[in-house]
């Protein structure tokens, strides 16, 4: 059974967004220096990261078989035209289904309109099928924290302070929370890998 986690790049000060959704090219910089080449699923979109980061995301990715994202950040990428760049299916957590989305028969994604974060978490372990869950930071993870269904944290800590914007977490309702770890430190260049256990009970 695949554990639920997630997984952001993330400034010193906290953010995974700029104000107004800005300073996204100074948090994903490291996947742009670096010499080894991954051709993501999606057309003109090539990463160029460093050995160390490289090999995090690609043994992240192998066990990966679901990602839950929020409505946010399905609108900001138009659901990356109805194919995620690392090839992997996709639960929407959303108050209604895009009807004028012109994938909506075709991609793999699954929208969950009931039940909140644990329906959609519930369907994304359905879809993975044993593997690992990925869910998005901000709000859907602070609601999988506070419902006690995130295992680990990540995070590719960036060193850029972004001043404000969107935190990847928000207040707890069931804080303050201790975390284990690190139980993984990969330092790439411009950036660290960092995992944390969630603690329970």
């Amino acid at each position: 059974m695949g554990i639920v986690y997630t997984e952001m790049s993330v400034s010193l000060d906290g953010y995974i967004a700029g104000p107004g959704e800005t300073g996204f090219d100074r948090l994903f910089r490291w996947y742009e220096n670096g010499d080894i080449v991954w051709e993501t699923a999606l057309p003109g979109l090539t990463f160029r990261m460093t050995e160390e980061s490289t090999r995090v995301v690609r043994e992240e990715i192998a066990k990966t078989g679901a990602f839950v994202v929020g409505r946010r950040l399905f609108d900001l990428t138009n659901g990356w035209e109805g194919r995620h760049p690392f090839d992997i299916p996709v639960v929407v957590l959303t108050h209604e289904v895009p009807k004028d989305w012109p994938h909506l028969d075709t991609a793999p994604f699954t929208f969950v309109t009931e039940g909140g974060v644990e329906a959609a978490v519930a369907t994304a372990k359905e879809v993975a099928n044993g593997g690992n869950v990925g869910v998005n930071g901000g709000t859907i993870a602070t609601q999988c924290l506070d419902a006690g269904l995130l295992d680990e944290v990540g995070m590719a800590l960036v060193p850029v302070m972004l001043g404000g914007g969107v935190p990847y977490f928000g207040p707890l309702e069931n804080g303050p929370l201790d975390l284990e770890g690190p139980i993984r430190t990969v330092q790439g260049k411009d950036v660290t890998h960092l995992r944390y256990r969630v603690r329970r009970g």
